[in-house]
């Protein structure tokens, strides 16, 4: 793992000597597209370019399919022995570690997130995540059904055959460690396609999966677009299942594209416009607060689990957000080469324009603090006061660090107007009440919802939503092999009638 976070300087000096991959990786190796096209790829930050990468099309996505197919079918890497299979994913993590200060910079200079979240989250995330499903490969027993004396039922789980993974680029790194980690360990061989913002890590870790021994073919990147590269994978008829992790507009796509293709199994795992309910007796809301600025505002609020509802009983609220400002003052906006930076750059300009846009449609006054746009690719932290549940800014997932804070006199109102949503991804509750803390935690329709803490679990806990956040499966756990294996049932007739009759 890493070692102490650097300083500026340091990190500065590693961006400028970076070697940026170029190419899609398919079959074992790094191609340009077909058609010789090429996208240039922005720093957040300036708006440079960074480098160009290959702009594929449907004649890639068909060559990297037909690849995929073909090592999935001759069993390289499915048939392989699961204990072998695991030795391939843990020397995977272990040239991770070794490359893992390349990868933070890398990860932070394309996508503008901070070096600190990088060093100290998605890098370390991202490792841990591959050995966690690495180590289940070999530990993962199938069943045997109840059945009579004459009979041997066996439930067995079996590689679905060819997924694409299709990745959002707010976490580049650790939404394809979330996707390939379950999907190598069941065996399948994946075609992913990154998002067109931020390709370069999940293409460097291409090239290290190889390395550790991943068979040719396994492992595709297919760059581009999503009308050139995301449709065509929808549509392809030779890939068994998608897993998608992005906005409920483009998952309802993949919906359509499976529906009028061969009728692919889709995971979502879409939006979310996530609550946190504080209570009137809610203990040391210093903490409470602190809780609720990092839910809001880490990863600039480019985060489907970010707390963008704050729902406080108005008995205790003037205190709760005088301390929540107080905590917001310490998340300062600059250079995510700086390890002193909390909140980075937007990852594109025309994220950056949807942002602001949200923030001017708040009320006169009601910003009590941030909102500031910077350089046209920073905005500071906002909160806004006396948000209604009806209101824009209360509906509609922003993506960007805006906190709403909406009032409520009882815990029912609470539970109500944290479930008058769309969405239904991630929760808080923050009460001293016990009882009350399980009610709210049940009622509140979500996927995961912390009590007395902003979080997502860990990788242990699976991860996914309710409503228009998403179905089909669920990230993390033992829980997400599910997605990525079909079951079968293997019925065996022990009687004597059978052996006699197959005599």
């Amino acid at each position: 793992m890493m070692s102490d976070l650097l300083t500026k300087d340091e990190y500065v000096a590693i961006a400028k000597g970076l070697e940026l991959p170029q190419n899609a990786y398919i079959d074992g190796g790094y191609r340009p597209a077909i058609s010789g096209k090429t996208f240039d790829t922005l720093n957040p930050v300036t708006g440079a370019v960074l480098g160009t990468v290959a702009a594929c099309d449907g004649a890639d996505v068909d060559f990297a399919v037909s690849k995929a197919r073909e090592a999935f079918d001759d069993g390289r890497w499915v048939n392989m022995h699961p204990s072998d299979r695991k030795d391939v994913l843990i020397r995977f993590a272990k040239l991770l570690s070794r490359n893992a200060r390349e990868l933070t910079v890398m990860e932070s200079v394309d996508s503008g997130k901070t070096i600190f979240d990088c060093e100290t989250v998605d890098i370390p995330e991202t490792i841990h995540c591959i050995k966690w499903h690495a180590e289940a490969i070999d530990k993962m027993y199938d069943q045997v059904a109840p059945s009579s004396d004459d009979h041997l039922a066996l439930v067995v789980r079996e590689a679905i055959g060819v997924v694409g993974l299709v990745l959002p680029w707010n976490f580049p790194l650790l939404m394809l460690a979330w996707k390939i980690g379950p999907a190598l360990a069941a065996g399948c061989s994946v075609v992913v396609k990154p998002a067109e913002e931020t390709s370069l890590t999940t293409l460097r870790v291409a090239e290290l999966a190889s390395e550790a021994g991943l068979p040719k073919g396994v492992l595709n990147i297919v760059t581009g677009g999503g009308a050139d590269v995301g449709e065509p994978l929808g549509r392809h008829m030779d890939v068994d299942m998608v897993s998608f992790t992005g906005s409920t507009a483009t998952g309802r796509r993949f919906l359509n594209y499976s529906s009028e293709s061969n009728l692919k199994e889709i995971v979502l795992e879409m939006g979310g416009k996530n609550p946190c309910v504080v209570m009137d007796d809610a203990e040391n809301l210093d903490v409470v607060a602190s809780h609720v600025v990092n839910g809001a505002f880490w990863n600039m609020g480019e985060n489907c689990s970010a707390t963008s509802r704050l729902i406080v009983h108005a008995d205790i609220k003037d205190v709760l957000v005088e301390r929540v400002q107080a905590h917001a003052r310490e998340w300062n906006v600059g250079d995510p080469l700086d390890p002193e930076t909390r909140v980075g750059a937007l990852v594109s300009k025309a994220h950056f324009d949807k942002v602001c846009g949200y923030l001017k449609q708040a009320p006169k006054g009601s910003v009590l603090m941030g909102g500031k746009a910077i350089d046209g690719a920073f905005v500071e932290p906002a909160i806004i006061d006396d948000v209604k549940n009806s209101d824009v800014l209360a509906r509609e997932e922003i993506f960007g660090p805006v906190l709403s804070i909406i009032t409520v006199n009882s815990f029912e109102e609470a539970i109500s107007v944290a479930n008058d949503t769309n969405y239904g991804l991630a929760a808080s509750i923050f009460t001293a009440n016990a009882k009350r803390a399980i009610r709210g935690a049940r009622m509140i329709k979500a996927g995961t919802v912390t009590v007395n803490s902003y979080g997502e679990g860990d990788m242990s806990t699976p991860f996914g939503g309710y409503k228009q956040s998403g179905f089909g499966g669920r990230d993390n756990s033992v829980h997400a092999h599910d997605q990525y294996t079909q079951l079968k049932t293997i019925w065996l007739d022990l009687s004597d009638d059978a052996s006699d009759a197959v005599d």
